[in-house]
């Protein structure tokens, strides 16, 4: 059965819009893994829009469960994860002028780049997961390359506005999770997933864990962090 982990950036979204020390994603982080969760991810801007620093070391010293830190594949972030030592590294491409992750790493653009943050990143005792497109060639360059897991995005389905497009957008996801599987890649799965869309994923059990954030943040803001966090747990326990 597939995991959850929780992504707590926008906790700190919310802090920062004051510029004040509260909301904490570390008091977040701590509810969402009393309330099932069994991952707790950040990410960690070049630009330190939400999650800070701070954030990230006592995370690392609080998680009881797995930290996953997203980045992007930079000397400054390689040289944090190294010293952080996150159980897990996803590498995910960014843009300043993003509002969130727009798509998936290009490994046949960035093959050489990544491949070298992955070397490093492993030397240092840190696995290496990869957010990609769901797309075959991005799925087997990333496993030539040596990453332990891809994360599939999954955007571009949870964004699909009609029926034939959210139908196209589920069967690349699907062949990418299979190939995946094939290649004896971890999978994970993340972006736009909510208490609706997630459910279309039953019955594809090679899919190892979901990375989960603004749904659950959402949610949490109107009804709390253990009730959020454990009814996303329900449907997924229902995959």
């Amino acid at each position: 059965m597939a995991t959850l982990a929780v992504n707590v950036d926008h906790i700190a979204t919310l802090r920062q819009a004051r510029g004040v020390s509260y909301p904490d994603p570390v008091a977040a982080a701590a509810l969402a893994e009393l309330a099932g969760a069994e991952g707790i991810v950040v990410h960690l801007r070049e630009d330190r829009r939400h999650i800070q620093d701070r954030d990230v070391r006592i995370l690392r010293e609080t998680v009881q469960t797995k930290l996953i830190l997203e980045m992007a594949a930079t000397p400054e972030m390689i040289d944090i994860a190294v010293k952080i030592k996150p159980d897990l590294a996803t590498l995910v491409p960014e843009k300043r002028e993003e509002l969130t992750t727009e798509g998936g790493l290009d490994l046949l653009a960035n093959r050489d780049h990544v491949a070298n943050a992955v070397a490093t990143l492993k030397q240092g005792g840190i696995p290496t997961s990869i957010f990609i497109d769901p797309n075959p060639e991005q799925i087997e360059v990333a496993h030539k390359i040596d990453a332990a897991k891809v994360e599939i995005h999954t955007g571009t389905f949870c964004d699909a506005t009609t029926p034939e497009s959210r139908t196209q957008a589920f069967t690349a996801i699907v062949d990418a999770v299979k190939l995946a599987a094939n290649l004896k890649l971890g999978i994970n799965a993340g972006h736009g997933l909510c208490y609706t869309t997630i459910q279309a994923f039953r019955g594809l059990s090679e899919i190892d864990e979901f990375s989960i954030g603004h749904s659950i943040i959402s949610r949490a803001a109107l009804v709390g962090m253990d009730r959020a966090v454990r009814e996303m747990l329900a449907l997924v326990g229902k995959l």
